[in-house]
């Protein structure tokens, strides 16, 4: 990795709802990337089991000597996946980051990728890096049920056929992206709420002239906690790829 990548100024946004039990060590995984300039930053969402606290907790021990190494942004409402990253996102870009990471709080998402996605982003002058589960290499936990793949499977089929875009892994939670790139879209703009929120993103950057590359990545099963996916939020999946291809031909 060159000094390019090492020096840039990273943030990793990471949503939490009730992630006590994977917080600490998700925060010790990122810290300790060898990345100088990255910085991490929980956008909790008043959770009940006290995750925003344990997140004040771990910020106080990590930003020691002067270094603001993580910030906790909390947040009194729990109105999407979508919002938390929308605000996380914007709070990264007015504290000057050059690149924005999405990532889980649950494990999901190998934390030893980012450098590789950066380096990607640098060496290609692409404004989204996708680690992907649907590209070569890519793969899925085999934990997951015959039904989960298949849903996952379908939903990035449905997603591409309708927006008519390449990207492979379009649901994907695990993208790095550029600052200008994310300006130049507008997150203040985003009308979804909850997962859908990864489908329109990717796709009003592709449709500013932003290019995408995706890297393939494996995505674990988590092993505490539940999942955030509900019923409601997989219709909002299904019903948003339809909006945004209504207003593009509109």
């Amino acid at each position: 990795m060159d000094e390019s990548c090492r020096n840039a100024r990273v943030t990793v946004v990471m949503p939490t709802y009730n992630e006590a039990a994977n917080l600490p060590r998700m925060a010790e995984a990122v810290l300790g990337l060898p990345l100088d300039g990255l910085h991490l930053k929980i956008v909790d969402d008043s959770s009940p089991d006290g995750t925003g606290r344990i997140a004040e907790e771990l910020a106080e021990k990590y930003n020691t000597d002067g270094a603001r190494r993580m910030s906790v942004l909390h947040r009194t409402e729990k109105d999407g996946l979508g919002r938390a990253y929308t605000a996380g996102m914007s709070a990264a870009l007015e504290e000057g980051a050059e690149y924005v990471v999405q990532m889980d709080a649950d494990g999901s998402h190998p934390v030893e990728a980012v450098p590789r996605m950066l380096d990607a982003a640098v060496t290609s002058g692409a404004g989204l890096v996708v680690g992907s589960r649907y590209v070569e290499g890519g793969s899925l936990d085999e934990d997951w049920g015959v039904h989960r793949v298949l849903l996952s499977r379908f939903a990035n089929a449905y997603a591409r056929a309708v927006l008519g875009t390449r990207i492979r892994d379009i649901t994907a939670g695990f993208n790095l992206w550029s600052a200008l790139t994310l300006r130049d879209v507008d997150l203040s703009s985003l009308d979804s709420a909850g997962y859908s929120f990864q489908v329109e993103l990717k796709y009003k950057a592709v449709r500013a002239g932003h290019d995408a590359v995706e890297i393939p990545i494996r995505f674990e099963e988590r092993t505490e906690g539940v999942s955030k996916m509900t019923l409601r939020t997989q219709l909002e999946s299904a019903v948003v790829p339809l909006r945004l291809r209504f207003k593009r031909d509109s």
